[in-house]
């Protein structure tokens, strides 16, 4: 350890990855594996953020985790929520402003659903550009899409998390700081960092891309991957030095969930999920630093 301060690491367990389960299911068994919270992903299976009585159905949510004891972070990556036919579509960066538009309102609705749960983020992305479409172009939308969204977070006051993703728009660490540059750095705009997007493509280490992004870290997703290779693989399937990682992050200061993030795992979910605190915890023994 570097000999400062350390905070006892909170693990979580993405809902795309328990795609299988009913909602209340998934939070009954992330409760009993010992998982600290989760991160809920807005989607048709599990909170629909566009089915009627969405207030009363957050809250019923709201009920459930607080009997459970469960931590919450909102997060955004549902492939098809807003059109059938288009992954992740339609995006902050379409030609359309319309269409971008409806992007913008489902992370506006997000950051409602996060304050009524109670929620330490709202995680985001930028989505990936247009053929033909000149990063100028893309990078002044991609400004101009999330600017109600970061005065939304800013009144409900829910950090906004935006994720660097490969193949995006904004995939790296220093695409974030363009972003939060060209927005004049809002208080509420800060970081999702995915420890294995690190090893995929980050030029630093996982554990000093976390220690870059400590300032702005508002909220983390955790797997295994291998350089170059975007795919979300379970502990022990990648190449990731994991202690290094952990001793940066409760080295950090961070406070939120650090969420297991196997999106393509949910037919074997439950096991995935145990196996994944199993491993966590064997790193971080009794919550604190690893190993």
């Amino acid at each position: 350890m570097n000999g400062l301060p350390t905070t006892p690491l909170r693990y979580g367990y993405g809902t795309n990855g328990l795609a299988d389960l009913r909602l209340g299911d998934a939070l009954g068994l992330l409760a009993d594996l010992g998982y600290d919270g989760v991160g809920l992903t807005l989607d048709h299976m599990h909170l629909d953020p566009l089915a009627p009585g969405l207030a009363a159905r957050t809250a019923r949510v709201a009920h459930r985790l607080g009997g459970l004891g469960l931590s919450v972070t909102v997060e955004t990556g549902a492939r098809y929520v807003l059109d059938p036919r288009r992954k992740h579509g339609p995006s902050l960066l379409d030609p359309d402003p319309d269409d971008r538009a409806v992007r913008a309102g489902l992370l506006v609705t997000a950051v409602r659903v996060a304050a009524d749960l109670g929620a330490h983020a709202v995680h985001c992305f930028s989505g990936t550009a247009p053929p033909g479409t000149d990063p100028d172009t893309a990078w002044k939308r991609l400004a101009e899409a999330l600017g109600p969204v970061v005065e939304a977070a800013d009144t409900a006051g829910v950090p906004l998390a935006i994720e660097p993703e490969p193949g995006h728009l904004l995939a790296t660490l220093d695409d974030f700081h363009r972003l939060r540059a060209a927005l004049g750095d809002p208080a509420p705009l800060g970081l999702t960092l995915d420890i294995g997007h690190c090893q995929c493509l980050e030029p630093l280490p996982p554990a000093d891309c976390v220690r870059a992004a400590a300032p702005w870290l508002r909220h983390v997703q955790i797997e295994d991957m291998r350089r170059g290779v975007h795919e979300h693989l379970p502990f022990g399937d990648g190449e990731i030095d994991f202690p290094p990682v952990l001793d940066a992050l409760a080295s950090s200061g961070y406070r939120g969930l650090t969420v297991v993030e196997l999106p393509r795992h949910s037919h074997a979910g439950p096991e995935l999920a145990r196996a994944s605190l199993a491993f966590l915890r064997s790193l971080t023994p009794e919550g604190g630093p690893a190993a």
